[in-house]
């Protein structure tokens, strides 16, 4: 009985080591996965804040990969990144040699690269009711937007605002235009295209410091302009700012009337149709022109692309902190970004990129030192925007979005359905005639299933959690690029190698031991006592 005792413990012995050799082997790899990434630091851009922080937060719960970000502002993270005190900016601009709004010029003495990073419309959102009712469904055309925000048109109920808006009695209230008091790639952007557009009107050229109306207010930050919105006191208000900042208030957005008629929502689709029309210079910088003026009805006018600002070089005088161990996080990050990070951008409030960008975009990361280059590859892009065997220059996005509705074009009929993050109807209370909007991206949920359809029509919208992972919706759609987990470079010796030693080694003692055993209990048996 002494030996059998015996076997027993060095077979129970043997297999908990195993066991305890499977569970050492998951532990250890994953920290040591996590310890593979060099942590990057960058700053800038709040326009486009909320993707960021949740690409963020998949890649540290999935890969360990730490990546600050400091939303301070376009102008910001540009300095921040000329004097070397962070390994990456985003701006909605390129660095400004010459100025137009009298600030310091920005001339970058190290190597860097542009690389568009996400799309998405520069919205209109507003606090406003009637009757005490919120109106969800307000109309604005250009060059009523342009006398807004610098005061020409300071009532609610204008001639100008009300013809926009037939099917609203407008109230007379004052208007409060909400700008920014920090330097913001969204104010250069905006005023760019009221320069462009309506230069009679806003005489001040692109910059990036907005001169607030004398009846308005200034805020830092997206979130400060669309925190003042969205409150109580706001009312009356109305701001620019990312649409991703409306919906996740649960605010509205004005429809903005573009060059073909009609007003359109900035949904994922309308700017993806829209900057199909953007000229895109030889350093990814984009020339908006085209899509202020584009012809297609689909379009949103204010759409444009943000940009993250890479280092090209190491160990310089510049940046005095970035390595080729960083190089290789920021690469991949920007990897992730580019491709499976874009599945998330319509939940978020952004558009996607189109391959064009990526394709320019994977040339950007080639340029960073240390980055895995043999990680980039477009046939393992999983982009919404395009298919294998699609051209540079598609976009499923873009081929799939909806025709506006007949109640969205200019003239006596309004549609009553709200937008952003108010998709509740508001009533008609004007002269002009209603309706629904029919089409499946008017508003943000349809154009989230508008966005599900370029994915594939033969499969439901994927839906993710906080970590990125698909939770439901399909995963083979009809041939197009849907979402998987992210697959990084091999790191080597990792947690599914130990586990199959210890299960490999488990089997053999499965198989091996109990014959053994076996014939080492007969021998015991048989021997007398």
């Amino acid at each position: 009985m002494t030996s059998r005792r015996r076997l027993f413990r060095l077979i129970s012995a043997g297999i908990a080591g195993m066991l305890l050799l499977g569970v050492a082997g998951q532990a250890a790899p994953q920290s040591a996965r996590a310890d593979s990434w060099a942590p990057i630091s960058g700053s800038g851009s709040t326009w486009s804040q909320n993707a960021l922080d949740q690409w963020r937060t998949n890649v540290l719960a999935n890969y360990g990969m730490k990546v600050d970000y400091n939303g301070m502002g376009s102008s910001a993270g540009r300095t921040d990144f000329l004097n070397g005190a962070v390994d990456f900016a985003v701006s909605e601009i390129p660095f400004q040699s010459q100025p137009q709004d009298g600030s310091q010029p920005e001339n970058p003495r190290g190597g860097f690269a542009y690389m568009p990073i996400v799309a998405g419309g520069t919205s209109l959102m507003y606090n406003l009711k009637i009757g005490g009712k919120r109106v969800t469904n307000l109309r604005l055309s250009g060059p009523v937007i342009a006398k807004i925000f610098t005061g020409a048109i300071s009532k609610w109920n204008d001639a100008a605002i009300q013809a926009d808006n037939p099917g609203l009695a407008m109230p007379d209230r004052p208007i409060v235009p909400v700008v920014r008091s920090d330097g913001s790639g969204s104010s250069a952007q905006f005023t760019l295209w009221m320069s462009r557009q309506y230069p009679d009107t806003w005489t001040s050229g692109m910059t990036s410091q907005f001169p607030p109306p004398s009846n308005g207010k200034a805020q830092n930050g997206s979130l400060g302009v669309a925190g003042y919105v969205s409150q109580n006191y706001g009312e009356g208000a109305i701001t620019y700012v990312e649409y991703s900042y409306a919906l996740k208030a649960g605010f509205p957005v004005a429809k903005v009337l573009n060059s073909s008629g009609y007003y359109i929502e900035p949904t994922a689709s309308s700017v993806a149709v829209g900057l199909m029309h953007a000229q895109i210079n030889s350093d990814l910088t984009q020339n908006l022109d085209g899509v202020y003026n584009s012809a297609d009805p689909r379009t949103y006018p204010l759409s444009s692309y943000s940009y993250m600002i890479v280092p090209t070089e190491v160990n310089s005088a510049v940046y005095r902190t970035f390595t080729a161990e960083k190089g290789k996080t920021l690469g991949t990050f920007a990897n992730y970004m580019l491709c499976e990070g874009q599945q998330q951008a319509p939940q978020l409030g952004y558009s996607p990129l189109p391959m064009n960008l990526v394709l320019a975009g994977f040339e950007q990361i080639k340029r960073i030192p240390g980055a895995s280059v043999g990680d980039v590859d477009i046939n393992a892009c999983n982009n919404p925007t395009f298919k294998p065997g699609d051209s540079p220059g598609s976009n499923q996005l873009a081929a799939t979005a909806p025709q506006p509705s007949d109640c969205d074009k200019q003239g006596p009929n309004q549609c009553t359905t709200g937008t952003a993050g108010a998709p509740q109807e508001t009533a008609i209370t004007g002269s002009g005639s209603g309706g629904g909007s029919s089409d499946a991206g008017s508003t943000a949920g349809g154009d989230a299933a508008a966005a599900g359809a370029a994915a594939g029509a033969a499969g439901s919208e994927p839906l993710y959690d906080a970590n990125g992972n698909l939770i439901s919706g399909s995963a083979t759609t009809a041939g197009l690029a849907v979402s998987s987990p992210f697959t990084l470079a091999d790191e080597g010796w990792g947690a599914a190698q130990f586990l199959m030693l210890a299960a490999g080694a488990f089997l053999v003692a499965a198989i091996v031991v109990p014959p053994l055993a076996s014939r080492r209990l007969r021998r015991g048996a048989s021997t007398p006592n």
